[in-house]
Parts: structure tokens; sequence; C-alpha cells
């Protein structure tokens, strides 16, 4: 019986580019709707009330700021693993879940390299209170305010470890 990342690949090898340039555009349109509707240092806007806020901030470093002033290497770096995630898809083709989550990851790693060499910075925009009352439960600070290319990458990470523990499973003979 075959496991999820054991399936045969139905894909062609255009599919992971087309999919990480259709996740690239779609966070683009949302950090542009950013900047043209949110101000920085503005009180939450709800969106998904309790659930999620619309919060304009910028972010030069990585997640929790860490490496603060980096945007230029950090982009160059993420441009590397984004590119080369597709250029892995597209030698290398997988079956359709890992193409669809590496394509994911590769997509949300370059969407934050476009801000990063194009600002020196990148556009965040979604602030999650559930997420931050666990942080602060945890006496870690907020969670910070994040955006779609983060959660892509994010999301995508999760589903590969996942799926590497779904794919070891043996099945009961």
């Amino acid at each position: 019986m075959p496991t999820l990342l054991a399936r045969p690949r139905t894909f062609p090898a255009w599919v992971p580019l087309l999919i990480a340039a259709l996740l690239i555009a779609a966070d683009q349109a949302l950090k542009a709707w950013a900047l043209a509707h949110l101000q920085e240092g503005a009180a939450p806007v709800p969106f998904i009330p309790g659930v999620l806020d619309w919060v304009l901030t910028f972010n030069t470093g990585a997640a929790w700021s860490l490496l603060s002033g980096s945007a230029v290497p950090l982009a160059v770096a993420r441009l590397l693993v984004g590119l080369g995630i597709l250029a892995y898809l597209v030698v290398r083709p997988q079956n359709r879940f890992l193409t669809v989550v590496l394509s994911m990851i590769a997509a949300g790693a370059i969407g934050n390299t476009i801000d990063g060499l194009r600002l020196g910075r990148v556009t965040d925009m979604l602030h999650a209170p559930p997420l931050s009352a666990v942080t602060q439960a945890l006496h870690a600070g907020n969670f910070p305010i994040f955006n779609l290319a983060d959660s892509l990458v994010v999301v995508g990470t999760l589903l590969l470890l996942i799926a590497s523990f779904v794919g070891e499973r043996q099945p009961k003979v």
C-alpha cells in the first residue's frame, strides 16, 4: 500500500513553477494592499474578530526580529533557498504532495526576498491574538506579526513534518 509520500508523481515539471508564481503573486498583492490601506503604528483592525487582525509593521530581520538589520543578506539566502527548491522540483520531479508543499515553501522564501531586495525590509500585516496568548503564557512576548509568505513557509514545513511521520508508519499485518 503506497504511503502519502510514495504516491506516483502526476504533475508536469512546470506545475511547481506555476504554483509558486501564483502564491508569490498573492503574497505581493496582499503586501501592496497592506501598504495602501494600513498605517504603521495604528491600532489593529479586526479581520476575523478575536482570531486575526490587520497590523502593518516592517521587519529587517527574520522571525521575532532575529538578525535585525540584515534584510539584504537574508533576502539573498531566501532567494537561493526558494530557487534551489524550485530547481530541484523541475530537475527531480516529486509526487503531488511534495510538489505542492515544497512549492509553498519556495514561494514563501521568494515572496519575502522580493521585499528584502526591493524595500530593504519585509512587510508584515497579520496579527493573531490567540498565538500571542500562547507565546505570552510561555513568557516569550507577543507572537510576531507575519505575512502570507511567512505562513507558506511555516505551513509547508509543518506539512512536511507531519508527512514524514505518516510516511514512516508501517501498516499492521
